[in-house]
């Protein structure tokens, strides 16, 4: 399975159609066969969960339907292959600029919109390279006060943890479906951070302890291979 995600970043001049974007791009999705999940996406501002929106950054992930091999994807072509012309032409026209990255699913656990858009995983691998993880959750209204509060702590705590290569903070709807992607050198370095670090620690169990959400999903992926850049580098550049 090819799982893939691309940032967008709009010019500022061209934020209207940005937001534009989010309404009409859901028809060449739903008319695409060969995806067969996809989501549209707004960016928070610091990396993570974020109730501050980056109007000039969005996302689109998806999952190609059909099995694909990696290597026949080109630079020039990347996201005409992956999300049609259509899409394509809308990004060149409006001068964005796009990095994209293919992914493998290796691992993970929950649901998104009561599916399973990578299949059944397994809750371990043998995989110990370098780990993406997707982070995603819908926050019960009655606990957003208390998942707010305690989010930019940690947060912060992975910003400079050791073995962090960078993230994005994405949502499909603001303030209550949020994710965070995250990009680690090592299996060890990702874990150490969620299992060790104390702000984070703290969090997973109050979670846990006060139900804060309604649905949640954790997943690991195996970077396959990125292109493009966003904010003029691409994080995993002779990484993958």
């Amino acid at each position: 399975m090819l799982v893939t995600l691309t940032i967008i970043r709009y010019p500022k001049k061209y934020i209207p159609f940005a937001v534009l974007a989010m309404a009409l791009h859901r028809l060449p999705f739903w008319l695409n066969k060969n995806i067969s999940f996809y989501k549209l996406l707004g960016c928070g501002k610091n990396g993570t969960f974020d109730k501050n929106p980056d109007w000039q950054q969005w996302g689109i992930l998806a999952v190609k339907r059909k099995e694909s091999t990696h290597d026949n994807f080109e630079q020039a072509t990347i996201i005409d292959s992956l999300y049609g012309s259509f899409i394509c032409k809308w990004f060149q026209f409006f001068d964005c600029e796009t990095w994209t990255i293919l992914l493998e699913p290796m691992e993970g656990h929950g649901k998104w919109d009561n599916k399973e858009p990578f299949g059944q995983l397994n809750k371990q691998s043998t995989y110990n390279g370098i780990i993406a993880t997707l982070t995603r959750a819908t926050i019960r209204i009655n606990k957003l006060k208390a998942f707010w509060q305690n989010v930019a702590s940690a947060a912060n705590e992975m910003a400079g943890a050791k073995g962090f290569i960078t993230s994005v903070g994405i949502g499909e709807m603001p303030y209550i479906k949020q994710a965070t992607f995250s990009i680690w050198q090592s299996r060890e370095d990702m874990k150490a951070f969620a299992y060790q670090m104390h702000q984070h620690t703290a969090i997973i169990q109050k979670t846990r302890k006060e139900r804060w959400y309604s649905e949640d999903m954790f997943v690991r992926f195996k970077p396959l291979k990125t292109f493009g850049t966003i904010k003029g580098m691409d994080p995993l550049a002779g990484k993958v």
